[in-house]
């Protein structure tokens, strides 16, 4: 006789969990078991579906869950498992490169952190919230809807009125937007050109169920690489506060080491490539990496913060702990005031504030 497991899916804007666990059955790593799929309307209302047995699991963006894991463990589930992100990077939707925008132009985002490392990478151009044009320009607020608010800046960029704005890829084409985009990626194609780490949770789909739950079914819907995410995602910044969370950017995935070899040969990274070998110099193959990027940007976007590591598999958990440790390190040093040699030296403010 089949199995069967009844799994409630909670779809936000910029997260489409339905899409993401439909192109996984459809695939042909689709599990053994009969899954029935059911819709929750919030976070609130699938761990009521949980706790009555109406659902044996809740697939929810891991967005959602920040700030609430207390809440879920004393509420007897906990998550077993994560979905690896499938489009956590923004777009820039406009006719022109981030790169050959006139001087001047007006870029349209409402993530914090995205219009930071806009500003980094390119000046001379005017990075704005949608609310803030709005009010600047004369015009009439943008919708509240995020997906009315996509087709509101796209009239405006039609018109000449912008040049671009960004969007996710989900209110994208939920939108129904046909525009030319560009993907703002994390890797550049030559050492020195901008680069943009996704938001925090971006895409990531973790899974709930009530403590427990057989591992022989959780292990055939979650993924390792989206495990290995929501474990440093949660531990390196499930702690932060909203504001400080919607300025810090991360990356967390699974790396091969010949794409690695790759680039540190394209990029002449002595230190990446050394990762690659063991002390006697021979590359060794045989394990996956795990790279982790996050990075706070200044306001303006002319100074970073951030920290890149990339470790074996095997070590990522303890690796995490270690990087938490020299991240908090790091961003209290940049934002201290820097400290008189001589009562007589002038006053020398922070690197960086975390108050901007």
């Amino acid at each position: 006789m089949t199995e069967q497991l009844l799994l409630a899916m909670l779809d936000t804007v910029g997260c489409s969990v339905s899409n993401n666990i439909s192109k996984f059955l459809d695939s042909g790593s689709s599990p053994e078991i009969d899954i029935e799929c059911k819709n929750a309307l919030d976070l609130d209302k699938g761990l009521l579906m949980l706790d009555s047995g109406e659902a044996d699991m809740l697939a929810v963006p891991a967005s959602v869950v920040h700030g609430r894991r207390m809440e879920i463990l004393q509420a007897g589930l906990e998550i077993v498992g994560a979905r690896t992100p499938q489009r956590p990077y923004p777009l820039l939707v406009s006719d022109n490169k981030l790169q050959y925008q006139p001087k001047s132009a007006i870029i349209l985002c409402g993530h914090k952190l995205v219009r930071r490392q806009l500003r980094r990478a390119r000046r001379g151009i005017r990075v704005l919230d949608p609310g803030a044009y709005a009010s600047i320009s004369g015009k009439e607020a943008p919708p509240e809807d995020p997906i009315s608010s996509v087709r509101w800046m796209e009239e405006l960029r039609e018109s000449g009125d912008i040049d671009g704005f960004v969007t996710q890829r989900e209110i994208y084409d939920a939108a129904g937007l046909v525009s030319r985009r560009h993907s703002l990626l994390p890797d550049p194609q030559s050492a020195g050109d901008p680069h943009f780490l996704p938001l925090p949770y971006s895409d990531l789909v973790v899974l709930i169920a009530r403590r427990m739950f057989p591992v022989s079914i959780s292990e055939q819907i979650s993924e390792k690489e989206g495990e290995t995410c929501w474990w440093v995602h949660d531990n390196l910044i499930g702690a932060l506060n909203e504001e400080m969370l919607e300025k810090t950017g991360i990356l967390v995935r699974h790396r091969q080491v010949r794409s690695l070899i790759k680039q540190a040969e394209d990029s002449r990274d002595l230190v990446l490539e050394q990762v690659c070998q063991d002390p006697d110099g021979e590359v060794i193959e045989d394990e996956v990496h795990v790279e982790i990027r996050i990075e706070y940007v200044s306001k303006d976007g002319k100074k970073t913060v951030g920290l890149h590591r990339v470790i074996r598999y095997s070590d990522f958990e303890r690796a995490t702990i270690a990087s938490l440790r020299d991240w908090e390190t790091l961003l209290k040093e940049t934002s201290r005031d820097v400290p008189k040699d001589f009562h007589t030296d002038p006053d020398a403010s922070s690197f960086i504030s975390l108050d901007d």
